[in-house]
């Protein structure tokens, strides 16, 4: 192939990529009910979510207790998850204010996520540190919520490694 075919079969390829579409947090904007963050986590919740693999195989379901307050204008989530092979998993989220959003911090989270509210929706991206046979492995996850009612929370969690989706999680998240 001559360097001009290259070039050009380059160029194509890359434009193809930019010009693929992705959901923006401004595509919510006018859904209803708002999601107002320090109303809806606040207080005891419960989650029942799965894991998926890349091809969208479910390979473990579990159920999380999250315990939620606000100090301040800053939000805490505790959470505690538990497998269906019975490993407990532990999360402490904190959630603060900035100019666009909320800064997200976690004991496994590498560095603030950045989360936007808008409309019924929640966007949340943040690099995620798991322990993957026996390694420390930075996952990518891109993080969407959406408030179906006052009692119901909708969570989809798209887990990526260099570039590639490698899993997925489903889940809802319940107030009392």
């Amino acid at each position: 192939m001559s360097v001009h075919w290259k070039m050009l079969f380059v160029s194509g390829l890359m434009l193809m990529l930019i010009s693929c579409s992705t959901t923006s947090i401004d595509d919510y904007a006018s859904n209803q009910p708002a999601l107002t963050l320090h109303a809806f986590f606040n207080g005891p919740l419960t989650a029942h979510g799965v894991l998926k693999d890349r091809s969208g195989k479910v390979t473990r379901y579990f159920n999380a207790s999250i315990n939620a307050n606000w100090k301040d204008g800053v939000g805490t989530l505790e959470e505690t998850f538990i497998f269906d092979d019975g490993e407990i998993q532990y999360r402490n989220w904190t959630l603060t204010p900035t100019a666009d959003g909320y800064a997200a911090t976690a004991g496994d989270v590498i560095g603030p996520g950045k989360a936007r509210v808008k409309g019924n929706a929640m966007h949340l991206s943040y690099v995620l540190e798991i322990n993957y046979k026996g390694s420390a492995l930075q996952l990518q996850v891109d993080d969407w919520m959406w408030q179906v009612d006052s009692k119901t929370l909708l969570n989809e969690s798209t887990l990526r490694k260099w570039g590639f989706k490698v899993g997925s999680i489903q889940l809802v998240i319940v107030k009392p």
